[in-house]
């Protein structure tokens, strides 16, 4: 599994989990949809704990940044 998250998305998404959490705790947000946030706000923990989201290796997306030095080493090999 290759890392495609960079730091400033995982901060991200674990600040909106943890406002989600707060929202539900308070009851701001109750029923159905508090239960469909705080799976939501799982995935989102989840995804940044291992620092890849299957989403983003769908849709060929990557936040992560990759050093100049990797990538020129490869074009030699």
């Amino acid at each position: 599994m290759k890392t495609n998250m960079s730091r400033a998305d995982k901060m991200i998404r674990v600040f909106l989990a943890l406002g989600i959490a707060f929202l539900t705790y308070f009851q701001v947000i109750s029923g159905t949809i508090s239960y469909v946030l705080l799976a939501l706000a799982f995935v989102f923990v989840l995804t940044s704990l291992v620092s890849f989201c299957p989403l983003y290796g769908i849709l060929g997306l990557n936040t992560c940044k990759v050093k100049k030095d990797l990538k020129e080493k490869d074009r030699v090999n």
